[in-house]
């Protein structure tokens, strides 16, 4: 049987079919402002407060202090005391970005992984970090090599990336394949501002549902409504 890691967001675990596989990694993508960063923080927030298990947020692009006025702000108000006490390991840019090597830096945060039993791990963004390889090659090898690592430590992983089309499906990127499930983000502009989707393509091991569900971002993070709902990019639902 396998081992779900079940993710505490409201309607995404009944698309999941209970969750994501224990230990794999999972690509979160989607245009700026779909809320993956917002899914991310869930994940690892309703990790240790509903399942007790621990997680590190590895963010390239904004500080520990952004992060946590981004979480409080969703009403995740322990976020802070997660942090202080351990339960979640924040490292920003300016831990991953400092004057020394990228690799090294890599080496250090793995190292810590086996020092300190995480279960759940979020990097934002695989985009920022594709720019530290040269070639696709390299990239190629690395994710695979990365990907390993964190299975062998036992870490169920969301890789945040930013999509550049505006329908996931037109533009496919290396990382797709790597990964063991993809999520896609969707937002759909509509005469009345802007409707907001989710769709699982893909969860290796798991039966889910590939349809595309409507979502809402509020207070308490993202929810994702039971209801399958076809779209078109101009916002009308009757469409499909």
């Amino acid at each position: 049987m396998v081992e779900l890691a079940a993710t505490g967001i409201a309607g995404l675990d009944t698309v999941l079919g209970g969750g994501l596989v224990r230990d794999s990694t999972v690509l979160v993508s989607g245009n700026p402002g779909t809320g993956k960063t917002i899914l991310g923080i869930q994940y690892l927030y309703n990790g240790v407060q509903e399942f007790d298990e621990p997680g590190v947020y590895l963010t390239f692009e904004e500080d520990e202090s952004d992060i946590r006025e981004a979480a409080e702000s969703l009403g995740f108000d322990e976020w802070g005391s997660f942090v202080e006490n351990g339960d979640i390991a924040v490292y920003d840019k300016g831990l991953l970005l400092r004057e020394q090597s990228f690799s090294t830096t890599l080496e250090e945060l793995l190292a810590e992984f086996e020092r300190t039993q995480y279960d759940r791990l979020v990097v934002d963004s695989l985009t920022m970090l594709s720019l530290f390889f040269e070639t696709e090659r390299e990239k190629r090898t690395y994710l695979l090599k990365l990907s390993d690592i964190l299975k062998e430590n036992g870490l169920t992983t969301l890789f945040v990336a930013e999509q550049g089309s505006r329908f996931p499906g037109h533009e496919v990127g290396l990382e797709h394949f790597l990964t063991d499930g993809n999520i896609s983000l969707i937002q759909a502009p509509t005469d009345s501002g802007v409707n907001r989707y989710v769709w699982v393509a893909k969860m290796r091991k798991r039966p889910i549902k590939t349809d595309i569900f409507p979502i809402d971002i509020g207070e308490g993070g993202i929810t994702v409504h039971d209801r399958a709902s076809g779209f078109s990019l101009m916002g009308d639902e009757d469409v499909f």
